[in-house]
């Protein structure tokens, strides 16, 4: 089988990750690669079963349902309409609406809506984040150092070995179970760096929903890791023009 091997200089231990991109072996960096070759061999079994695991998730992912003009947000498909004001000077505004999620622009304006959608959705994602980390930090009795809202493209979140936290904006438009369960992911790390009996126990507990949360992050990474600007940039205003 194929893998992907990663050397990490914060990994204490030979780790394998196995999603429906393939299988990604970290290699701590006094390790060889030789040792993750090995490492893959003696856990064969469990890499084929979790192979088929995704395999079977993919097969029964739910159909993309989206739509140009629409995003998901918070979980649930809601629409996205630009309005373009002629003599409008004033920044780009997001706002959510019963409708969905409105941006109003200037005719002239320099800065897209799909960049002033996705600033709105990070700081809707920093907001959201930072009211999980204040519970989570309780359970686990630990403060993360810095918090990142950043736009990894393999990662929905990251411990450092600084005890820094970096999370993906993306995870706003996760059901919020989701969000949780990345948070208290990466919160334990600052109490267990490893992903042990132990640490999996210790996220359980404080995040009931986490199997169902990666399930979902599975199912649904092609619907939240898409191109704002194709969707939102081509919307057309009330008077019908594209908002290129």
């Amino acid at each position: 089988m194929a893998c992907r091997f990663v050397c990490s200089k914060t990994a204490k231990k030979l780790r394998i990750k196995v999603t429906l991109d393939g299988v990604e072996v970290v290699v701590p960096e006094d390790r060889e690669v030789q040792d993750g070759l090995a490492f893959v061999a003696n856990n064969q079994a469990w890499v084929t079963a979790q192979l088929e695991r995704a395999r079977q998730l993919r097969a029964v992912r739910r159909p993309d349902k989206r739509m140009q003009g629409q995003v998901l947000f918070r979980g649930e498909l809601v629409s996205v309409k630009v309005l373009r004001i002629d003599r409008r000077i004033a920044p780009n505004k997001v706002a959510l609406e019963e409708s969905g999620i409105s941006i109003t622009c200037g005719s002239d304006a320099r800065t897209p809506a799909s960049r002033s959608l996705e600033n709105w959705l990070r700081k809707q994602a920093r907001e959201s984040i930072k009211k999980h980390l204040a519970d989570v930090a309780k359970r686990v009795n630990r403060t993360p150092n810095r918090i990142y809202i950043m736009g990894q493209r393999t990662k929905w979140g990251n411990c450092s070995a600084l005890g820094n936290l970096s999370f993906n904006w993306r995870l706003i438009m996760a059901p919020d179970y989701v969000l949780r369960y990345i948070v208290t992911h990466e919160m334990a790390h600052l109490a267990i760096s490893d992903h042990s009996r132990r640490f999996w126990m210790t996220v359980q507990s404080i995040c009931q929903n986490a199997d169902r949360a990666r399930q979902w992050l599975i199912s649904n990474a092609d619907n939240i890791k898409i191109n704002l600007s194709t969707i939102v940039d081509s919307v057309p205003d009330k008077q019908g023009i594209l908002t290129t």
